[in-house]
């Protein structure tokens, strides 16, 4: 992946004055109107860091206005049922704001850092008037207003046409360019990968600009892997120019009617805390429009020939964190509609849905036969493109088919934040679901989310059942606008509490705005050990060294669904998205990546078992052709002092043996109090034979484990070469900390190889827990890891210390807790 971390740089002055020109600004007498019957005009991509251009709804009318300086001023279009402020600038400093009042309701609130050299189209005001309300104290805090766009007929019908496709320029992408030439749409957007093999400029000028090009002054692209075949997408930059935003970075952002459009690079670090992550959080949060769609080459999820591309998920959540609601992609060659689901895969009323249209011209690619519960429609045989008609509230979304074909695809959605330009906030919870034992205490971190411009005070209670106390640090937190504040919630469960489930409320007051989130408590004993393989929880490949297979070594990741004579590799898991398997892509065929040539193994991190019983629980899953021997095995095992072998599969021959998740428990008392490591291993030892495997849910319980828990959910940055620590106050425990001391903690990090992690003792004792690794790909770090502290006293402030040991990147630590 190619990084790059240098700030956008346009080009301002006298290009600045075309762009205003273009976006309706005219003379300082005349207005002009987009005729009823025809698009908007296209309008150039941003020429400053900070400018979003703003395209019209047929029939909008633009007039000249002006207002600035420090005192409430009132703009109009009379006889207007609505209408846009246009500023040409606006910076706020300090704890400056400016508020913008609809004569008819509706109000936003500009307050915060992200407003500072923006230049923009607000959302619609319903009326025809609204009353700018500066309050201003810093001399440099300034604004000015030079137009505004208004509309006589209803907002609620006032739509705009976008379409467009990716995976274009193949054998079909004449036909996909006839379809942008009916349909006639205000822009044109495109999902990568546009012209074929590599993006060159060459290619470029061929068959794409004579099929799409037509449509250059209204099209707003992104690349693909196949522009960075040539060096930099250097074919890319040179044909679309500055409309593909700045060279090098090719994220940007545009807005259309009352939409905010936003372009991503998925061929860049897309990390958290990278400049691209950076950056489309700034965007989001300098954005007034009520409906946001953004789009993108690689898929999050995918069921096509290609793996859901997992390093979009940072994008995906800060996407999540502002409401949007569309997600474009591209990548695989056909169509896939998704239903709304966060960056986690989890369907949610206020998730994003994900459109992936890959069907511009290039030949199709293969679905699986999987169906997962989000996905709501595929194909994978009609080249086409996606219609959207957008509106101030919501969309509607049309697959059009070429000529010949009959596939369709259709529907229409509310967007999330529609209906209201009033300032208030969201709540959410992280974990949402907490495990607690009797007698032992656990937090969760609330968090308050500024939504259209809202800042302020908030107060934070909270409702628990009986048996169980409840209490928020701080009780009260102040958001800025476009911010996120927190709070801990801290929850202790007493000895003689039952176990069972509980649901406890954590509402948010400020002012006449309540809003609340969940926690599902569960009391009961919580695991030993955890491991759902959706973070690199530190299971290590061919541990010992020894390992013989060629192909399908073990490996943490989502899986590709294969079939021959029935599915051998599953394309799902028991839960979440990834599992342990051996090798997890569906490659050219069915025996592409399963084991070949010998044994391949996986060990897990060491877990500290409890002096009494505990209890072994996974799923697996083993499959075979009917070419397979004994010599083929599956084997997991629990080594300790001694090894017991939880299950033992063996291939039979002239059996076909089809992939199926099945459930294991195994009592592991005879390793009672010992530090041990799980061990699978799979093999092909005989003839070669198709043999694939994979593990998920794996959990250690024990009815003596547990206890009290202590955390701290403070953010840390770490800084680039720094070293840092957070701290826990550990009372109110007797004697020694135990000899399985368990520790988690969460970092955030484009690249996990440059962080050490130490555990510090209150008597400065050093528990090393992750070394800093130079060629250990990967973005963040998770823990979750047992010490023996069993020599040193319990009481006191135990520190985590991180170490970032290599140039270049910056992390912060989340969280951390010991459970005693």
């Amino acid at each position: 992946m190619i990084h790059h971390k240098h700030r956008r740089r346009l080009v301002a002055g006298a290009t600045c004055l075309v762009m205003l020109v273009a976006l309706g600004a005219g003379t300082a007498q005349a207005e002009s109107r987009i005729p009823a019957t025809a698009p908007a005009q296209a309008v150039p991509v941003p020429v400053k860091a900070g400018h979003v251009p703003q395209l019209a709804e047929a029939g909008t009318v633009l007039r000249p206005a002006s207002a600035s300086g420090t005192t409430a001023r009132e703009v109009c279009g009379r006889g207007a049922t609505w209408l846009r402020l246009r500023f040409t600038e606006l910076d706020l400093r300090g704890d400056d704001n400016l508020t913008i009042i609809g004569a008819k309701g509706g109000s936003f609130r500009f307050a915060g850092r992200q407003w500072h050299g923006r230049a923009f189209t607000t959302r619609a005001f319903p009326g025809e008037c609204v009353k700018v309300k500066p309050h201003f104290a810093d001399p440099a805090s300034t604004y000015a207003v030079d137009g505004v766009q208004t509309g006589t007929q209803p907002l609620e019908s006032a739509e705009v046409v976008v379409a467009g496709a990716g995976d274009i320029c193949g054998s079909a992408c004449a036909e996909t360019g006839k379809l942008i030439t009916a349909i006639n749409p205000a822009a044109v957007f495109t999902t990568g990968d546009n012209a074929y093999d590599s993006g060159t400029l060459s290619e470029y000028r061929g068959a794409y600009h004579r099929t799409w090009g037509p449509f250059f002054g209204k099209t707003y692209p992104t690349p693909g892997n196949h522009e960075y075949n040539t060096s930099g997408a250097a074919g890319y930059f040179d044909y679309f120019g500055a409309r593909a935003g700045a060279r090098g970075k090719g994220y940007y952002s545009w807005d259309i009617g009352d939409w905010h459009f936003i372009a991503l690079n998925s061929n860049i670090s897309m990390s958290a805390g990278s400049a691209q992550e950076q950056w489309l959080r700034e965007d989001l949060a300098a954005n007034t429009k009520p409906c946001t769609a953004a789009y993108l080459h690689h898929p999050l999820y995918n069921v096509g020939n290609h793996s859901p591309s997992t390093g979009t998920r940072p994008l995906w959540k800060a996407l999540y964190d502002h409401k949007a609601d569309l997600m474009l992609a591209g990548h695989d060659h056909n169509y896939q509609r998704w239903a709304l689901q966060d960056h986690q895969g989890n369907a949610k009323a206020d998730g994003i849905r994900e459109i992936l249209v890959g069907t511009g011209g290039r030949s199709f690619y293969g679905l699986s036969s999987s169906n997962p519960a989000n996905l709501q429609a595929k194909n994978a045989n009609t080249h086409g493109v996606l219609k959207l008609t957008l509106s101030a509230t919501g969309y509607k979304f049309d697959f059009v088919p070429i000529a010949g074909r009959t596939f369709t695809d259709s529907g229409s959605a509310t967007c999330h934040k529609a209906g209201s330009t009033e300032p208030g906030f969201t709540m959410s919870a992280d974990p949402a679901t907490l495990t607690v034992a009797p007698g032992a205490s656990g937090s969760s971190r609330v968090s308050v989310a500024s939504v259209n411009g809202f800042s302020g005070t908030t107060n934070l209670t909270v409702a628990a059942p009986s048996g169980v106390t409840a209490s928020l640090s701080p009780s009260s937190v102040t958001v800025a606008n476009g911010g996120t504040a927190g709070a801990a919630l801290n929850i202790s469960v007493a000895q003689s509490t039952p176990t069972g489930t509980h649901t406890l409320t954590v509402t948010g007051t400020s002012g006449t705005i309540t809003r609340t989130t969940t926690v599902r408590l569960v009391i009961g004993v919580p695991p030993v050990f955890a491991d759902d393989f959706e973070q690199d929880n530190g299971w290590t490949v061919n541990p010992a060294g020894t390992d013989t297979a060629t192909s399908g070594r073990w490996e943490r990741g989502d899986p590709e669904e294969t079939a021959e004579s029935g599915i051998k590799q599953l394309g799902n898991a028991v839960s979440g998205a990834n599992v342990l398997v051996t090798g997890r892509l569906a490659g050219s065929g069915p025996g592409a990546h399963d084991v070949d040539g010998g044994v391949t193994s996986v060990r897990s991190p060491a877990i500290q078992l409890p002096s009494g019983a505990s209890t072994l629980k996974l799923s697996y899953t083993f499959a075979h052709r009917d070419n397979s021997s004994t010599g083929d095995y599956l084997r997991i095992k629990v080594i300790g002092s001694t090894t017991v072998t939880v299950l033992e599969r063996l291939g039979t021959a002239s059996t076909d043996l089809d992939g199926a998740w099945s459930p294991i428990t195994a009592d592991l008392s005879s390793l009672a109090g010992q530090s041990v490591r799980i061990l699978v291993e799979a093999a092909d030892t005989g003839t070669a034979s198709l043999i694939e495997a994979a593990v998920d849910d794996v959990s250690v319980t024990s009815a003596t484990s547990g206890g009290a828990t202590f955390s701290n959910d403070t953010d840390v940055p770490v800084a680039d070469q720094a070293t840092v620590e957070s701290p826990i106050e550990v009372t109110g425990r007797e004697g020694n900390a135990p000899a399985a001391l368990r520790v988690t903690a969460r970092i955030t990090h484009p690249y996990r190889g440059d962080l050490a992690v130490e555990l510090v003792a209150p008597d400065g004792r050093v528990f090393p827990l992750k070394a800093a690794r130079n060629k250990e790909d990967g973005a963040d770090v998770a823990i979750v890891t047992t010490v023996d502290a069993s020599s040193v006293m319990a009481n006191g402030t135990w520190r985590l210390r991180v170490k970032d040991t290599l140039a270049q990147d910056n992390g912060v630590l989340t969280a951390w807790s010991l459970t005693f």
